[in-house]
């Protein structure tokens, strides 16, 4: 990597408790705050306390939703299990390595790199009790990316200004040590000057990002049980639904945490839940009650390796199943999958308005990458409510609360109101909301839930379409980012292609997949899933092209863009 570079990924790793993760935020803060755009994620161990971490940073001079082919400069704080990480840190020849001597030999992931660069962490820190190894390795990484040193510190002071003024003193002084140690032109990565952002910059992430979106979509009641990676969500809930005038209550398990929202929702208010695969599965009985009963809710999952425990800390999309097909009996509802970090916001709110309006339940399908990354975005441009539930008010008698025709979205009545009492459960039932076995109520209610989903207008949110070309790609979620840059890749190299992303899974919508395939012979389906899940969706529900491969991993390895580019160059220029 030569200094002025447009783009620069940057890896730090050490044992868990030594700072990693603090370290990259703090330094993605500062470059953010200097001008720069930036994408930090995070790779931990599966153990609660200790093992390994690592903060993966990409760093540019334009936004990126996905990290690089590989990485420029790895810092290692400590060498304590960072051998785990395998293939999830690539380095070239022209990356530079950072690293302390007496840690001892760094793991075979390290070799490729060729230039090196000592940071005696150990002698430093002896000599110097009050200074911590990550601030020293903050500093240095600072130093080697071209990092005004005044915005790094300032960062340092403003992230230790409760611990007092000794602390961020020694802090400080940590990281200037830090970066007189490699104070070197050998190892530079930095990026090219970039003018100073002119509109001030949030610095959020994807579970942040579904929180707020979810927020400004009119949830007013979350109840969750905590479970990695989507605990994010309920801690930023906590404090900002009390705001707002909303709560939030931690069940028992998840069980209890949908069927609270459920009652919520019931109730008249806007309800959400999060969770993640093992989560998800417990919720399916009562997903099917919030079908049969017509009661909207959200479930946000964010998914991760599985199945069953798995891989709590690595992401996947290995959820898209059981988020599709998972309920039992023919149960229709909403299917929402965000591209990007920002993309969350809009995401979150517009199936929380889709829920409302539609009376269903939404899922918002997350996963680990998007949930715990964090970038820097514009504000987003705040955006009407999408969806007002249709409320009755006793003045139709008498009151048919499932009453079929028009759009299939019948008034629901809020416990109380005058002569709309009704039964809601999962029973199947008349317009009235008796309980019933008759065949022609059956089918009767069952078209009537079908009806209200696949007749909505739901507009271009449906998916994100760019490009033009007899070649498409085809990916969802936090993969889309992954495959527009792989396509900007082969463009360089003469190759075109044309990106769809749905964003919209559920209900599916077979004439806007149609119109986006018109002209298109050839398609590459990209997912990070074992069995194929999303190709096997696509082939279910929409009439593909001839010509169709697929490039798939599941989790932890990420799919990254030079391998959507060689896919596109290995199937020629058209």
């Amino acid at each position: 990597m030569t200094a002025g570079a447009n783009s620069v990924s940057v890896a730090m790793v050490g044992s868990g408790g030594a700072g990693v993760l603090t370290t990259g935020e703090m330094l993605l803060e500062a470059a953010c705050a200097a001008g720069w755009n930036g994408l930090l994620t995070r790779s931990v161990g599966p153990q609660i306390r200790g093992g390994e971490a690592a903060s993966l940073l990409r760093l540019a001079r334009s936004p990126v939703e996905c990290m690089a082919d590989q990485f420029d400069l790895l810092v290692g704080i400590d060498w304590v299990n960072a051998g785990r990480f395998g293939d999830e840190i690539p380095l070239g020849e022209s990356s530079v390595l950072v690293c302390d001597p007496a840690a001892g030999a760094p793991p075979p992931m390290a070799a490729n790199a060729k230039r090196v660069i000592e940071l005696p962490i150990a002698e430093i820190t002896k000599a110097h009790p009050a200074w911590r190894a990550n601030m020293l390795a903050l500093g240095a990484a600072g130093h080697l990316l071209g990092l005004d040193e005044s915005a790094l510190h300032g960062v340092i002071a403003k992230r230790f200004a409760a611990k007092g003024s000794e602390v961020v003193a020694a802090n400080v002084a940590a990281a200037a040590a830090g970066a007189r140690a490699v104070d070197t032109e050998r190892g530079r990565v930095a990026l090219a000057p970039v003018a100073q952002a002119a509109a001030k910059r949030w610095l959020i992430t994807g579970n942040e990002a579904v929180a707020l979106g979810a927020l400004l979509g009119g949830v007013r009641f979350a109840a969750a049980y905590p479970i990695t990676p989507a605990s994010d969500i309920l801690e930023w809930l906590a404090p900002n639904l009390t705001k707002v005038g909303g709560t939030l209550v931690q069940a028992e398990d998840e069980l209890a945490s949908v069927n609270m929202i459920i009652g919520a929702s019931y109730g008249g208010v806007p309800s959400l839940t999060a969770t993640s695969g093992p989560g998800l599965s417990l919720m399916i009985e009562s997903l099917g009650l919030a079908t049969a009963a017509e009661v909207p809710i959200v479930i946000v999952d964010v998914m991760r390796g599985g199945p069953s425990t798995g891989i709590p800390t690595k992401s996947e999309q290995s959820d898209l199943n059981i988020a599709i097909y998972g309920m039992h009996g023919d149960a229709p509802h909403l299917v929402i999958a965000p591209q990007s970090v920002g993309d969350c916001w809009l995401s979150a709110q517009w199936a929380t308005g889709l829920a409302e309006a539609l009376q269903a339940p939404a899922i918002v399908l997350s996963d680990q990458f998007l949930g715990q990354a964090q970038t820097a975005i514009t504000r987003p441009v705040e955006r009407p409510p999408t969806g007002k539930r249709r409320v009755a008010d006793g003045a139709n008698l008498p009151y048919a609360r499932y009453a079929a025709g028009g759009d299939g979205v019948s008034p629901m009545a809020i416990p109380g109101t005058a002569r709309c009492a009704y039964t809601a459960d999962g029973l199947t039932h008349t317009e009235r909301g008796t309980p019933t076995s008759g065949a022609h109520d059956h089918v009767a209610q069952l078209d009537k839930r079908r009806d209200k989903l696949d007749g909505h207008e739901y507009g271009p949110l449906w998916a994100t379409i760019e490009g033009d070309s007899e070649t498409a790609v085809l990916a969802w979620g936090s993969l889309t980012g992954v495959v527009r840059e792989g396509i900007a890749q082969a463009r360089a190299d003469g190759v075109s292609a044309k990106l769809i992303a749905p964003r919209l899974l559920l209900p599916t919508r077979p004439a806007e997949m149609s119109a986006a395939l018109a002209g298109v012979k050839r398609v590459l389906v990209v997912e990070q899933t074992h069995g194929m899940q999303f190709l096997k969706y696509l082939r279910a529900h929409y009439d593909l092209p001839a010509e169709v491969s697929v490039l798939h991993r599941p989790g932890p390895l990420p799919i990254r863009p030079h391998e959507v580019r060689q896919r596109l160059i290995e199937g020629g220029s058209r």
